[in-house]
């Protein structure tokens, strides 16, 4: 096929550049749906100087995260992260990277994350008696509420240590990633030695991750038969030479994992609080489950498997408002994606969050269902049509953790207590910079 034969994707027209560079900058959520709406499953985005190719087919999907992964490297925003994250999993290609897979993998096994339930469902029910404590004392903020308890489940289950006194975790990492996004969006041609305050957050933001990973270096204790990531980590670089070396990839393989083990789950947390809220009759159905499966006691890993429609209303929940909503790439050589020519170095585009809406694979698809998930129900929808934890090699590796610690937290909190908005209200994440829960979701908390 000669290059005047070559299909290419259809383009948005120069008069919309101005509004895709405003929405990148503020509503990015709204700039990938309007392209799928008006261009369809293939459509390339000016985006100032860069060319943005959105696929929005499980078929594409499948092509670029599992059968031609090796074509492509992580993209755009996620190299711009590289500031703050370094070469740590999320950012990380080749030899580097499945090193550091094969460094981490070990701790998600089932067995081990089965032996960590007992420290999850411990989390899970501190945070219900913190919420207890606020009942009719006005809306408690449960988007930092859920982050603190996965920062408690991430130090319990994966360092062996207590995240709780790191209370600027959360604000740190939100300073990292807007600055992650201003750079994408000025394609990084502002000196970072200009005083924005985007760029004073960033620097202070990098200083006490880097803080904050050093003291939990410092405070390690070492042995032997330590299974955690820390000890993993620490023992995977000891036979570095160079201490800077040694403690860079230190430095990046946890700050990473400080970001990638808590901010997912908080996020999917703060949405199924709000979705439940907003669907009454949901609320009772995970009370009534919880109720019979759980008794007065704290969930244990046998309880998974019983807690069904819990499990349901998460992956439902993920489906309208999947934490990672975006899977950019790279292309490092041509290559042909739904019939279409991609060049070589274009940026190349998944977006969970569109993808997650098609109307060929989900009915009504911007209805909360959680009935969609069940195990009853038996569903031809194409394996790529739902990826929540991404796809292919670099699938998730902390999924199942993930899972259990949303099923937990969202049991003892329906049998418990009752969240709801306070009246006026109303959430609206197509609005926001991303599908984190900025500003907070204030809900007011009932005993049952």
């Amino acid at each position: 096929m000669t290059a005047t034969d070559r299909r290419h994707p259809p383009r948005t027209p120069p008069s919309a550049v101005p509004g895709m560079l405003r929405d990148l900058l503020t509503d990015r959520l709204a700039m990938m749906s309007t392209a799928v709406e008006r261009h369809g499953d293939a459509v390339r985005m000016a985006a100032g100087p860069k060319t943005l190719y959105l696929f929005n087919h499980p078929d594409h999907a499948k092509h670029v995260l599992a059968e031609n992964h090796g074509n492509y490297h992580k993209g755009i925003g996620q190299v711009h992260a590289k500031r703050a994250l370094g070469d740590g999993l999320l950012t990380s290609e080749g030899e580097l990277w499945r090193g550091q897979r094969r460094t981490i993998r070990p701790v998600f096994q089932h067995r081990r994350i089965a032996a960590q339930a007992d420290a999850v469902a411990k989390e899970a029910v501190a945070l219900v008696d913190r919420l207890r404590s606020r009942a009719g004392r006005g809306p408690v903020d449960v988007s930092e509420e859920a982050t603190g308890l996965t920062l408690g489940v991430l130090g319990r289950t994966l360092l062996d240590t207590d995240l709780h006194a790191f209370d600027t975790i959360g604000a740190a990492f939100e300073a990292v990633q807007d600055q992650a996004m201003f750079d994408m969006v000025t394609m990084n041609k502002l000196p970072v030695w200009l005083p924005l305050r985007t760029q004073t957050r960033f620097r202070h933001a990098r200083a006490e991750l880097q803080r904050i990973v050093r003291r939990l270096v410092r405070e390690h204790t070492a042995d032997d038969d330590a299974d955690d990531a820390l000890s993993r980590v620490l023992a995977d670089t000891a036979g570095e030479a160079d201490p800077r070396i040694r403690s860079r990839r230190v430095r990046d393989e946890l700050v990473t994992l400080l970001l990638a083990g808590h901010e997912t789950t908080a996020s999917t947390l703060s949405w199924a609080l709000y979705l439940v809220d907003r669907n009454p009759g949901t609320a009772e159905r995970l009370r009534e489950e919880a109720v019979r499966v759980l008794g007065t006691r704290a969930p244990t890993h046998e309880d998974l498997h019983q807690l069904t429609f819990t499990t349901m209303v998460v992956q439902e929940t993920m489906r309208l408002y999947p934490a990672v909503w975006i899977l950019p790439r790279v292309a490092l050589d041509d290559d042909e994606i739904g019939g279409y020519h991609v060049p070589a170095g274009s940026d190349v585009l998944i977006c969970p969050y569109t993808l997650h809406r098609r109307a060929d694979s989900w009915t009504d698809p911007e209805r909360f269902d959680p009935e969609r998930f069940s195990p009853d129900r038996r569903d031809d929808r194409h394996r790529y049509a739902y990826i929540p934890f991404g796809a292919g090699p670099r699938v998730c590796v902390g999924s199942n953790l993930g899972m259990m610690e949303a099923v937990f937290v969202l049991a003892v909190i329906a049998r418990d207590l009752r969240l709801t908005l306070p009246p006026g209200h109303r959430a609206v994440p197509e609005a926001m910079l991303s599908l984190r829960v900025r500003g907070g979701l204030p809900m007011n908390v009932h005993t049952v």
